[in-house]
């Protein structure tokens, strides 16, 4: 992936957006997401605080593919809690 410049969760759209330093973007559907991969709210809980606390970590979680493990996994914020 190009090198991010910034990364935000933009509240109007739900989207995660990206900026990269050649000027290219990317938008992230948060609600097709959890849609897709959210079986049950605990899931969609887990989805929501990756957004709104580390929307570069979720970007990367949803690009790398690696959302399924995340959501069925342990998640970062609680083994630093």
């Amino acid at each position: 992936m190009e090198r991010a410049i910034s990364c935000e969760f933009n509240l109007d759209t739900a989207c995660v957006e990206l900026k990269f330093a050649d000027g290219s973007m990317i938008s992230i559907d948060t609600v097709a997401v959890e849609n897709e991969v959210a079986d049950n709210m605990y899931q969609r809980s887990e989805l929501e605080w990756l957004i709104y606390n580390q929307p570069l970590e979720y970007a990367n979680v949803v690009l790398s593919g690696e959302l399924e493990k995340y959501i069925h996994g342990t998640p970062r914020h609680r083994l630093t809690d």
